[in-house]
Protein backbone atom coordinates (compact mmCIF):
# COMPACT_ATOMS: atom_id res chain seq x y z
CA UNK A 1 0.00 0.00 0.00
CA UNK A 2 1.02 3.60 -0.55
CA UNK A 3 2.14 6.01 2.18
CA UNK A 4 -1.12 7.88 2.72
CA UNK A 5 -3.14 4.65 2.89
CA UNK A 6 -0.80 3.25 5.54
CA UNK A 7 -1.02 6.49 7.52
CA UNK A 8 -4.81 6.29 7.62
CA UNK A 9 -5.42 2.57 8.01
CA UNK A 10 -2.48 0.35 9.02
CA UNK A 11 -2.13 -0.25 12.73
CA UNK A 12 -5.47 1.47 13.28
CA UNK A 13 -8.18 -1.12 12.72
CA UNK A 14 -11.70 -0.28 13.96
CA UNK A 15 -12.20 -1.00 17.64
CA UNK A 16 -13.28 -4.68 17.93
CA UNK A 17 -15.60 -3.97 20.87
CA UNK A 18 -17.58 -1.00 19.55
CA UNK A 19 -16.71 -0.71 15.87
CA UNK A 20 -15.30 2.78 16.38
CA UNK A 21 -13.51 3.77 13.16
CA UNK A 22 -11.09 5.98 15.11
CA UNK A 23 -8.77 4.29 17.58
CA UNK A 24 -10.19 5.03 21.05
CA UNK A 25 -8.26 6.88 23.74
CA UNK A 26 -7.69 4.12 26.29
CA UNK A 27 -7.45 6.49 29.23
CA UNK A 28 -6.57 3.89 31.81
CA UNK A 29 -3.53 3.18 33.95
CA UNK A 30 -4.20 -0.52 34.40
CA UNK A 31 -6.07 -3.50 32.94
CA UNK A 32 -7.87 -6.44 34.52
CA UNK A 33 -5.86 -9.67 34.63
CA UNK A 34 -7.49 -13.00 33.82
CA UNK A 35 -6.05 -14.65 36.93
CA UNK A 36 -2.81 -14.82 38.91
CA UNK A 37 -1.02 -16.83 36.24
CA UNK A 38 -2.20 -15.02 33.12
CA UNK A 39 -2.64 -11.49 31.84
CA UNK A 40 -3.97 -10.04 28.62
CA UNK A 41 -1.83 -8.26 26.00
CA UNK A 42 -2.09 -5.10 28.09
CA UNK A 43 -1.86 -5.03 31.86
CA UNK A 44 -0.23 -1.70 32.84
CA UNK A 45 -0.10 1.40 30.66
CA UNK A 46 3.54 2.21 31.31
CA UNK A 47 4.40 -1.13 29.72
CA UNK A 48 1.81 -0.97 26.96
CA UNK A 49 -1.44 0.74 26.04
CA UNK A 50 -3.71 0.04 23.02
CA UNK A 51 -3.70 3.67 21.85
CA UNK A 52 0.08 3.84 22.11
CA UNK A 53 0.42 0.49 20.38
CA UNK A 54 -1.60 1.78 17.41
CA UNK A 55 0.71 4.80 17.15
CA UNK A 56 3.86 2.70 17.42
CA UNK A 57 2.65 0.28 14.76
CA UNK A 58 1.78 3.09 12.34
CA UNK A 59 5.09 4.88 12.89
CA UNK A 60 7.02 1.69 12.17
CA UNK A 61 5.08 1.10 8.95
CA UNK A 62 5.59 4.67 7.73
CA UNK A 63 9.36 4.32 8.17
CA UNK A 64 9.39 0.82 6.64
CA UNK A 65 10.58 -0.51 9.97
CA UNK A 66 9.58 -3.54 12.02
CA UNK A 67 9.38 -1.94 15.46
CA UNK A 68 8.15 1.44 16.65
CA UNK A 69 8.37 2.87 20.16
CA UNK A 70 6.71 6.09 21.32
CA UNK A 71 8.08 8.43 23.97
CA UNK A 72 7.02 11.52 25.88
CA UNK A 73 9.25 13.87 23.87
CA UNK A 74 11.86 13.96 21.15
CA UNK A 75 14.70 14.17 23.65
CA UNK A 76 13.23 11.23 25.57
CA UNK A 77 13.30 9.26 22.32
CA UNK A 78 16.90 10.34 21.71
CA UNK A 79 17.93 9.24 25.18
CA UNK A 80 16.20 5.91 24.65
CA UNK A 81 17.95 5.30 21.33
CA UNK A 82 21.30 6.02 22.99
CA UNK A 83 20.74 3.17 25.44
CA UNK A 84 22.43 0.95 22.85
CA UNK A 85 25.68 2.47 24.19
CA UNK A 86 27.64 1.70 27.36
CA UNK A 87 30.38 3.51 29.30
CA UNK A 88 33.58 3.59 27.27
CA UNK A 89 31.80 3.83 23.93
CA UNK A 90 32.39 6.64 21.46
CA UNK A 91 29.93 8.48 19.19
CA UNK A 92 30.58 10.42 16.00
CA UNK A 93 27.86 13.04 15.55
CA UNK A 94 26.86 15.73 13.11
CA UNK A 95 28.43 19.11 13.81
CA UNK A 96 25.16 20.91 13.17
CA UNK A 97 22.63 19.23 15.44
CA UNK A 98 19.68 20.16 17.61
CA UNK A 99 20.74 21.82 20.85
CA UNK A 100 18.82 19.27 22.92
CA UNK A 101 20.77 16.41 21.35
CA UNK A 102 24.04 18.25 22.02
CA UNK A 103 23.09 18.68 25.68
CA UNK A 104 22.39 14.96 25.97
CA UNK A 105 25.78 14.08 24.50
CA UNK A 106 27.69 16.58 26.64
CA UNK A 107 25.75 16.90 29.90
CA UNK A 108 24.34 13.38 30.29
CA UNK A 109 26.43 10.90 28.29
CA UNK A 110 29.91 12.34 28.77
CA UNK A 111 29.76 12.15 32.60
CA UNK A 112 28.43 8.61 32.15
CA UNK A 113 31.57 7.69 30.20
CA UNK A 114 30.31 7.95 26.61
CA UNK A 115 32.30 10.47 24.56
CA UNK A 116 31.29 12.26 21.36
CA UNK A 117 33.32 13.74 18.53
CA UNK A 118 31.62 16.15 16.14
CA UNK A 119 32.48 15.87 12.46
CA UNK A 120 33.93 19.08 11.08
CA UNK A 121 31.45 19.04 8.21
CA UNK A 122 28.79 16.78 6.74
CA UNK A 123 31.00 14.89 4.28
CA UNK A 124 31.40 11.15 4.73
CA UNK A 125 35.18 11.67 4.90
CA UNK A 126 34.76 14.03 7.83
CA UNK A 127 32.75 11.48 9.78
CA UNK A 128 35.23 8.72 8.90
CA UNK A 129 38.16 10.76 10.19
CA UNK A 130 36.55 10.89 13.64
CA UNK A 131 36.12 7.13 14.03
CA UNK A 132 38.17 5.41 16.73
CA UNK A 133 38.33 1.77 17.89
CA UNK A 134 35.77 2.72 20.57
CA UNK A 135 33.23 4.16 18.10
CA UNK A 136 29.91 2.34 18.35
CA UNK A 137 27.46 4.84 16.86
CA UNK A 138 27.26 7.47 14.13
CA UNK A 139 24.53 10.02 14.93
CA UNK A 140 23.11 11.93 11.97
CA UNK A 141 20.69 14.79 11.72
CA UNK A 142 19.81 15.30 8.08
CA UNK A 143 18.62 17.85 7.08
CA UNK A 144 20.32 19.47 10.06
CA UNK A 145 19.13 22.11 12.47
CA UNK A 146 19.49 25.01 11.76
CA UNK A 147 21.79 25.03 8.69
CA UNK A 148 19.86 22.47 6.61
CA UNK A 149 23.02 20.47 5.82
CA UNK A 150 22.76 16.90 4.55
CA UNK A 151 24.69 13.77 5.42
CA UNK A 152 24.92 10.87 2.96
CA UNK A 153 22.91 8.22 4.82
CA UNK A 154 23.71 5.42 2.38
CA UNK A 155 27.46 6.07 2.36
CA UNK A 156 27.66 6.40 6.13
CA UNK A 157 25.52 3.30 6.67
CA UNK A 158 27.85 1.33 4.42
CA UNK A 159 30.82 2.70 6.36
CA UNK A 160 29.15 1.71 9.61
CA UNK A 161 28.43 -1.82 8.48
CA UNK A 162 32.04 -2.31 7.35
CA UNK A 163 33.32 -1.27 10.75
CA UNK A 164 30.59 -2.67 13.00
CA UNK A 165 29.21 0.78 13.88
CA UNK A 166 25.50 1.54 14.23
CA UNK A 167 23.96 4.48 12.38
CA UNK A 168 21.08 6.49 13.88
CA UNK A 169 19.26 9.25 12.01
CA UNK A 170 17.15 12.04 13.46
CA UNK A 171 14.55 12.30 10.69
CA UNK A 172 12.45 15.05 12.27
CA UNK A 173 12.97 17.75 9.63
CA UNK A 174 12.27 15.49 6.63
CA UNK A 175 9.54 13.25 8.10
CA UNK A 176 9.07 9.72 6.73
CA UNK A 177 7.12 11.17 3.83
CA UNK A 178 10.24 12.76 2.34
CA UNK A 179 12.97 10.45 3.70
CA UNK A 180 13.21 6.89 5.02
CA UNK A 181 16.64 6.30 6.56
CA UNK A 182 16.07 2.59 7.24
CA UNK A 183 15.64 2.04 3.49
CA UNK A 184 19.02 3.75 3.02
CA UNK A 185 20.78 1.42 5.46
CA UNK A 186 20.43 3.16 8.82
CA UNK A 187 19.84 1.07 11.94
CA UNK A 188 17.75 3.48 14.02
CA UNK A 189 15.43 6.39 13.21
CA UNK A 190 14.45 9.01 15.79
CA UNK A 191 11.66 11.59 15.59
CA UNK A 192 10.34 14.44 17.60
CA UNK A 193 6.68 13.69 16.91
CA UNK A 194 5.98 17.14 18.36
CA UNK A 195 6.89 18.52 14.97
CA UNK A 196 5.60 17.41 11.55
CA UNK A 197 4.13 14.07 12.64
CA UNK A 198 1.77 15.71 15.12
CA UNK A 199 1.64 18.74 12.89
CA UNK A 200 -0.63 21.06 14.87
CA UNK A 201 1.55 22.47 17.68
CA UNK A 202 -0.64 20.85 20.30
CA UNK A 203 1.34 17.84 21.53
CA UNK A 204 4.80 16.83 22.77
CA UNK A 205 6.15 13.42 21.77
CA UNK A 206 8.97 11.36 20.31
CA UNK A 207 9.57 8.03 18.60
CA UNK A 208 12.26 5.48 17.83
CA UNK A 209 11.94 3.05 14.91
CA UNK A 210 14.20 0.13 14.01
CA UNK A 211 14.09 -3.19 12.19
CA UNK A 212 16.76 -4.79 14.40
CA UNK A 213 15.18 -7.08 17.03
CA UNK A 214 18.15 -6.80 19.40
CA UNK A 215 18.12 -3.00 19.30
CA UNK A 216 14.34 -2.99 19.74
CA UNK A 217 14.67 -5.13 22.87
CA UNK A 218 17.21 -2.77 24.42
CA UNK A 219 15.15 0.34 23.70
CA UNK A 220 11.84 -1.30 24.65
CA UNK A 221 13.29 -2.41 27.99
CA UNK A 222 14.44 1.14 28.62
CA UNK A 223 10.99 2.47 27.70
CA UNK A 224 9.35 0.15 30.22
CA UNK A 225 11.92 0.78 32.96
CA UNK A 226 12.40 4.54 32.61
CA UNK A 227 8.76 5.27 31.81
CA UNK A 228 9.16 8.35 29.60
CA UNK A 229 6.02 7.42 27.68
CA UNK A 230 3.34 9.56 26.03
CA UNK A 231 -0.12 9.48 27.58
CA UNK A 232 -2.97 7.94 25.54
CA UNK A 233 -4.35 11.35 24.61
CA UNK A 234 -0.99 12.49 23.22
CA UNK A 235 -0.75 9.26 21.22
CA UNK A 236 -4.22 9.87 19.80
CA UNK A 237 -3.32 13.42 18.75
CA UNK A 238 -0.23 12.21 16.92
CA UNK A 239 -2.22 9.44 15.24
CA UNK A 240 -4.66 12.08 14.04
CA UNK A 241 -1.79 14.15 12.68
CA UNK A 242 -0.34 11.21 10.76
CA UNK A 243 -3.54 10.84 8.75
CA UNK A 244 -2.88 14.15 6.97
CA UNK A 245 0.94 13.97 6.90
CA UNK A 246 1.22 13.52 3.13
CA UNK A 247 -0.93 16.48 2.14
CA UNK A 248 0.60 18.70 4.82
CA UNK A 249 4.19 17.89 3.86
CA UNK A 250 3.50 18.59 0.18
CA UNK A 251 2.10 22.01 1.05
CA UNK A 252 4.88 22.79 3.54
CA UNK A 253 7.39 22.01 0.79
CA UNK A 254 5.59 24.02 -1.89
CA UNK A 255 5.44 27.09 0.34
CA UNK A 256 9.05 26.72 1.51
CA UNK A 257 10.36 26.28 -2.03
CA UNK A 258 8.46 29.39 -3.15
CA UNK A 259 9.79 31.51 -0.28
CA UNK A 260 13.34 30.19 -0.66
CA UNK A 261 13.37 31.32 -4.28
CA UNK A 262 12.01 34.76 -3.39
CA UNK A 263 14.39 35.29 -0.48
CA UNK A 264 17.41 34.17 -2.48
CA UNK A 265 16.87 37.23 -4.71
CA UNK A 266 16.19 39.71 -1.89
CA UNK A 267 18.87 42.39 -1.38
CA UNK A 268 18.67 42.13 2.43
CA UNK A 269 19.41 38.40 2.40
CA UNK A 270 23.00 37.19 2.38
CA UNK A 271 22.23 33.50 1.93
CA UNK A 272 19.36 31.02 1.91
CA UNK A 273 19.85 27.54 3.32
CA UNK A 274 17.33 25.20 1.67
CA UNK A 275 18.16 21.83 0.04
CA UNK A 276 15.51 22.36 -2.64
CA UNK A 277 17.47 25.21 -4.19
CA UNK A 278 19.96 24.34 -6.96
CA UNK A 279 22.38 26.69 -5.18
CA UNK A 280 22.45 24.43 -2.11
CA UNK A 281 25.83 22.62 -2.15
CA UNK A 282 24.13 19.27 -1.45
CA UNK A 283 21.14 19.73 -3.75
CA UNK A 284 22.04 16.61 -5.76
CA UNK A 285 22.36 14.51 -2.59
CA UNK A 286 18.97 15.81 -1.48
CA UNK A 287 17.44 14.62 -4.74
CA UNK A 288 19.04 11.20 -4.27
CA UNK A 289 18.02 10.40 -0.71
CA UNK A 290 14.88 12.50 -0.28
CA UNK A 291 11.63 12.52 -2.23
CA UNK A 292 11.04 16.17 -1.28
CA UNK A 293 12.84 19.01 0.44
CA UNK A 294 10.68 19.78 3.45
CA UNK A 295 9.24 22.92 5.00
CA UNK A 296 12.25 24.28 6.89
CA UNK A 297 14.59 26.97 5.63
CA UNK A 298 17.14 29.26 7.22
CA UNK A 299 18.33 32.64 5.99
CA UNK A 300 21.34 34.79 6.85
CA UNK A 301 20.62 38.52 6.88
CA UNK A 302 23.17 41.09 5.72
CA UNK A 303 22.28 43.44 8.56
CA UNK A 304 23.31 41.05 11.33
CA UNK A 305 21.48 40.76 14.64
CA UNK A 306 19.85 44.21 14.38
CA UNK A 307 18.21 43.12 11.13
CA UNK A 308 17.03 39.91 12.79
CA UNK A 309 15.44 41.88 15.62
CA UNK A 310 13.73 44.22 13.18
CA UNK A 311 12.38 41.39 11.07
CA UNK A 312 11.04 39.32 13.97
CA UNK A 313 9.41 42.39 15.51
CA UNK A 314 7.57 43.44 12.37
CA UNK A 315 6.17 40.20 10.98
CA UNK A 316 2.42 39.70 11.18
CA UNK A 317 1.97 36.06 10.07
CA UNK A 318 5.23 34.43 11.11
CA UNK A 319 5.07 33.91 14.87
CA UNK A 320 8.24 34.28 16.96
CA UNK A 321 8.26 30.96 18.80
CA UNK A 322 10.26 27.83 19.49
CA UNK A 323 9.47 24.51 17.79
CA UNK A 324 8.49 23.84 14.19
CA UNK A 325 6.38 21.70 11.89
CA UNK A 326 2.94 23.04 12.72
CA UNK A 327 0.32 24.35 10.30
CA UNK A 328 1.20 27.94 11.29
CA UNK A 329 4.43 29.61 10.19
CA UNK A 330 7.03 30.21 12.90
CA UNK A 331 10.27 32.18 12.98
CA UNK A 332 13.20 31.70 15.34
CA UNK A 333 16.69 33.04 15.98
CA UNK A 334 18.91 29.95 16.37
CA UNK A 335 21.66 31.73 18.38
CA UNK A 336 19.15 33.39 20.70
CA UNK A 337 16.57 30.62 20.96
CA UNK A 338 17.12 27.03 19.82
CA UNK A 339 20.89 27.12 20.48
CA UNK A 340 20.85 29.88 23.07
CA UNK A 341 22.07 27.58 25.85
CA UNK A 342 25.33 26.89 24.01
CA UNK A 343 28.43 28.97 24.62
CA UNK A 344 29.39 31.67 22.14
CA UNK A 345 32.47 29.64 21.26
CA UNK A 346 30.41 26.52 20.59
CA UNK A 347 27.94 28.40 18.42
CA UNK A 348 30.83 29.90 16.48
CA UNK A 349 32.33 26.45 15.95
CA UNK A 350 29.02 25.27 14.57
CA UNK A 351 28.75 28.33 12.29
CA UNK A 352 25.62 29.48 14.08
CA UNK A 353 26.03 33.20 13.48
CA UNK A 354 23.92 36.01 14.93
CA UNK A 355 22.42 36.89 11.54
CA UNK A 356 20.64 33.54 11.12
CA UNK A 357 16.84 33.27 11.04
CA UNK A 358 15.09 29.90 10.90
CA UNK A 359 11.68 29.66 9.26
CA UNK A 360 9.19 26.87 9.79
CA UNK A 361 6.98 27.50 6.78
CA UNK A 362 3.35 26.73 7.50
CA UNK A 363 0.28 26.11 5.39
CA UNK A 364 -0.90 29.67 4.92
CA UNK A 365 -1.21 31.14 1.42
CA UNK A 366 2.28 31.39 -0.09
CA UNK A 367 1.72 34.92 -1.42
CA UNK A 368 0.54 36.10 2.01
CA UNK A 369 3.68 34.67 3.59
CA UNK A 370 5.85 36.25 0.91
CA UNK A 371 4.28 39.66 1.47
CA UNK A 372 4.75 39.33 5.24
CA UNK A 373 8.47 38.62 4.84
CA UNK A 374 9.01 41.31 2.21
CA UNK A 375 7.30 43.89 4.42
CA UNK A 376 9.31 42.75 7.45
CA UNK A 377 12.60 42.95 5.58
CA UNK A 378 11.78 46.43 4.27
CA UNK A 379 11.38 47.98 7.73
Amino acid sequence: MQFETIAIHDGQAPDPHTGSVTVPVYQTSTFEREDLEHHRDFFYSRIGNPTRKALESTLALLENGRFGLAFASGVAATMAALQVLKPGDHVVASNDIYGGSYRIFEQLLRPWGVTTTYAENETTESYASCITPATKLIWLETPSNPLLQLSDITALSELGKRQGILVAVDNTFASPYFQRPLDLGADIVVHSTTKYLGGHSDVIGGAVITSNPALHTIIKNYQAAAGAIPAPWECWLILRGLKTLKIRMKEHEANALHLAGVLEQHPAVERVFYPGLPSHPQHELAKQQMSGFGGMLTIALKGGLPAVKTLTANLKLFILADSLGGVESLIASPPKMTLGALSTEERRRRRCTDNLVRLSVGLENAEDLELDLINGLAM
